[in-house]
């Protein structure tokens, strides 16, 4: 799944038309309806409250320990959910409402699915003040000043980190900052350091791959492909087992796109020591493998490309999210496919 972070290409948040909505939900002292009503968080934050958390628009105070939190990054819960909690309302992803479905969570949500309140950087204003948050957590995410300014009428906003683009902070920064709203700052470097040490285990396995290069494509369309840039999830997994990243590809993105989009003629960036191609079927396999373009790669004569699905199994979808919960499970499924012979 190919996510274009690019203001261009994200959709826009309805916001001003959704203001009336989202202050009169706010103001309302009703329960939300039956059919919207909130799964119960679960989990505790931690102690040491107030806390102040930095981010791009600012700094929240957060006075006390959290106890109904709404994440709003693709990607926020899994950090959530490892840290304890259980985040009452979230945004889709992947347009299948996988909430319990990931097999690294699924035991987390223990059976107590989010009600979605938006679609990647599109939320339903009154559906997240309905959920009567004290925390609302936006990390992974492309949040808006304006969509910031509405929410926090609502309540506390940890919004992205200020030291990076949008989508582009590494997921140890992204999950300190959420250890730290929580209050569970050392249990969040106690999560970051064991998957550090996941990694360093795999290098020590693999020392040949430090001296190889990757890169990291999909195409869900005929003569379209798409490179992920260093600052993308996907690429930084493999960055992260070792592998160098090709600078060629952040040449040829686009100013703050997670991509380089490539025509069949350039497909020559991708003949790298490994190539890793994310799908989401077997004739999306097929096709590629047939592109007249790419059958001149010595990538793919040498067979040194790897071809794996986003999902069924989830392998794809466990290093697009590349967060402390899914990266354990992505290394365990990648680490013997590209160890094997292709």
């Amino acid at each position: 799944m190919t996510v274009h972070h690019s203001a261009r290409r994200l959709p826009h948040a309805a916001v001003a038309a959704l203001t009336a909505l989202t202050l009169a939900a706010c103001g309302s002292a009703a329960e939300p309806a039956a059919d919207s009503a909130p799964a119960t968080g679960g989990g505790a934050a931690g102690s040491g409250f107030p806390v102040t958390v930095q981010h791009k628009y600012g700094s929240t105070e957060i006075k006390s320990a959290p106890k109904r939190v709404v994440t709003l990054g693709l990607s926020d819960q899994d950090a959530v959910l490892a840290l304890g909690v259980r985040p009452v309302g979230a945004v889709d992803w992947f347009k299948e409402s996988p909430y319990g479905k990931w097999p690294w969570a699924k035991e987390l949500w223990g059976g107590a699915a989010p009600q979605v309140v938006g679609e990647r950087d599109e939320y339903t204003m009154e559906k997240i003040a309905g959920l009567k948050p004290d925390l609302i957590i936006a990390q992974y995410s492309g949040l808006k000043q304006e969509q910031y300014d509405t929410l926090r009428r609502i309540a506390p906003v940890v919004a992205q980190p200020k030291e990076h683009q949008d989508y582009a902070a590494p997921w140890q920064v992204m999950t300190r900052q959420i250890g730290k709203a929580l209050g569970k700052e050392a249990e969040a470097e106690q999560k970051i350091a064991a998957i550090g040490a996941r990694f360093k285990a795999v290098k020590d396995r693999h020392p040949e791959w430090a001296q190889q290069t990757v890169a990291v494509a999909d195409s869900f369309e005929a003569g379209k492909y798409s490179a992920f840039t260093r600052t993308d999830p996907k690429a930084i997994f493999f960055n992260e087992l070792g592998f160098k990243l090709k600078p060629e590809i952040d040449a040829l993105a686009k100013p703050g796109w997670n991509v380089a989009e490539l025509s069949a003629e350039k497909l020559d960036v991708l003949d790298t020591d490994r190539l890793v191609w994310v799908t989401s079927s077997t004739a999306a396999n097929e096709r590629i493998k047939g592109e007249p373009f790419y059958r001149k790669l010595k990538v793919q004569q040498e067979k040194r490309d790897l071809f794996v699905p986003y999902t069924d199994p989830d392998v794809g979808a466990a290093f697009s999210f590349n967060t402390v919960l899914s990266i354990p499970y992505a290394i365990d499924q990648i680490e013997p496919l590209l160890g094997a012979k292709q």
